[in-house]
């Protein structure tokens, strides 16, 4: 019993770490166009649920980020804003990786993780249901 609980202990402490990197990312990509903030807070808050109720309230009731976060908890949503502001994150850093040169498999491998986000955004509901 004593094994178990420790190896509960030692998983919590890990997510809480995971998750206070997914947030140290999510900052970063307040500033830097090309890297996303709101996926990283949603992996941030999956780890926090798990691990920190403390730190998951605090998420959930960001002033910024929070309704985004909850939608997103509740019903999957992610709303038309943050669809456009990816979409434009996304061309940017696409059209930054063609002006660096990189090998043409490099140049296929982003374009269809790209489309295939863009295709899974597009199919994502924008709003929570009506009740």
């Amino acid at each position: 019993m004593r094994l178990k609980a420790a190896f509960l202990s030692t998983k919590k402490a890990w997510l809480k770490i995971v998750g206070l990197l997914f947030v140290v990312l999510g900052v970063i990509g307040i500033a830097l166009p090309v890297m996303p903030t709101t996926p990283f807070l949603i992996l941030a808050l999956a780890c926090f649920t798990r691990s920190s109720p403390t730190l998951e309230k605090k998420l959930l009731n960001h002033p910024r980020y929070g309704i985004t976060l909850q939608q997103w908890q509740s019903y999957k949503v992610v709303p038309v804003k943050a669809k456009y502001a990816a979409a434009i994150g996304m061309l940017i850093g696409f059209m930054l990786l063609l002006y660096s040169a990189p090998p043409m498999w490099v140049i296929f491998l982003v374009a269809a993780i790209e489309v295939l986000v863009m295709i899974y955004l597009i199919l994502t509901p924008s709003t929570p249901p009506a009740n």
